[in-house]
C-alpha cells in the first residue's frame, strides 16, 4: 500500500495500516516531510502502547519512506486540501499504478469525481475520509465518484473494516455527508465569537456540556486547521452556490494572520 502525504493525516493513515500487519509505502515531496511524519508517527505510538497499544518498533518497521511514488495495489492520497495539487498526484499515480490498483483520496471535500477525470480509471477511484486523529477515530466516509465501480467501493468498506474502522458510505457531492454538517456549526461558532455573543471558552463550553459534544467548534477547528475549514468551506460556497456556506471573516483573518489553529502554535487558542 501507498500513503502520499506524511502529515498529521497521512502520517495517521500509515500508522493505522501497519498496525493492521500490513506493509506500507509513506511519500512526501516535502524535504523533511517523511521524518517529521515517521517521528510523529513513533510518538503517538508509544503513547498508545503505554494504554495497551502494540510493539511500537514493529509497526514502524513496517513503514518504509519512499523518494517518490512506488508501484502498489492501493493508494492513499493525503495530502493538502488544493484540488489541483491532488489532480496532479493522481495523473502521476495513474501512470506509476498498476492498472488495476485503486487510487484513493483522503479528500474532506473536494469531489471524487474531479480527480478520477483526469486518471485512465474512473471506475477504481473512490473517496476514503479518516477522521483525526486517525488512529483514535473509528469513522471512514467512503465515498462513490460517478464512475466509482461497485466492486472498487465494496473493496474500500472491507477494508476499512479490516483496519478496525467502521465505513459510511456516501454520494460525490460537496463536502459529502460530514463536512457538509460540521462546517456550517463551526463557522457559526466563528460569527458568535466575532459578533461578540460570547467568549471561546464559553462557545466551546456550551456545546460540550449543552450538546455533549467532546469538544466545541473553536477548538475543533484549531484541531482540524484553520486553513483547512476555510479551504472546505470554499469548496462547499462553490460547489452549492449558498452564502450560508461562506466562510466567516474572522476565519478568513486569522489564516491570513499565520493563525492555523493547533499546528501553528495559535488559532482562536494558544498552544505550547
Amino acid at each position: 500500500m501507498l500513503v502520499v502525504g506524511a502529515g498529521q493525516m497521512g502520517g495517521g493513515i500509515a500508522q493505522v495500516v501497519a498496525a493492521s500487519g500490513r506493509r506500507v509505502s509513506l511519500h512526501d515531496p516535502y524535504p523533511g516531510a517523511v521524518e517529521r511524519g515517521l517521528a510523529a508517527i513513533e510518538k503517538s505510538l508509544k503513547r498508545l502502547a503505554e494504554k495497551g497499544g502494540a510493539d511500537p518498533e514493529n509497526t514502524m518497521d513496517r513503514i518504509e519512506p519512499a523518494p517518490h511514488l512506488v508501484a502498489a495495489d492501493l493508494m492513499i492520497e493525503a495530502i493538502t486540501e488544493d484540488a489541483g495539487a491532488k489532480e496532479d498526484v493522481f495523473r502521476r499515480a495513474d501512470e506509476v499504478l498498476p492498472a488495476e490498483a485503486v487510487l484513493a483520496s483522503n479528500t474532506s471535500s473536494i469531489p471524487i469525481t474531479s480527480l478520477a477525470a483526469v486518471t485512465t480509471r474512473p471506475d477504481r477511484v473512490v473517496g476514503m475520509h479518516f477522521f483525526n486523529p486517525v488512529p483514535v477515530l473509528k469513522l471512514v466516509e467512503v465515498i462513490r465518484g460517478l464512475e466509482t465501480s461497485d466492486e472498487t467501493a465494496a473493496a474500500i468498506v472491507r477494508l476499512a473494516e479490516e483496519l478496525g474502522k467502521v465505513p459510511a458510505e456516501a454520494r460525490d457531492f460537496p463536502g459529502f455527508v460530514s463536512n457538509r454538517i460540521l462546517m456550517p456549526f463551526l463557522n457559526e461558532a466563528a460569527y458568535a465569537l466575532m459578533e461578540g455573543v460570547a467568549e471561546p471558552e464559553a462557545i466551546d463550553r456550551i456545546a460540550t456540556l449543552g450538546f455533549a459534544h467532546p469538544l466545541g467548534p473553536l477548538a475543533l477547528a484549531d484541531l482540524i486547521g484553520l486553513d483547512t475549514c476555510v479551504a472546505i468551506m470554499e469548496v462547499l460556497h462553490e460547489g452549492f452556490g449558498d452564502p450560508k456556506f461562506a466562510p466567516c471573516p474572522l476565519l478568513r483573518q486569522y489564516v491570513q494572520a499565520g493563525r492555523l489553529g493547533r499546528k501553528s502554535g495559535r488559532g482562536f487558542y494558544e498552544y505550547a
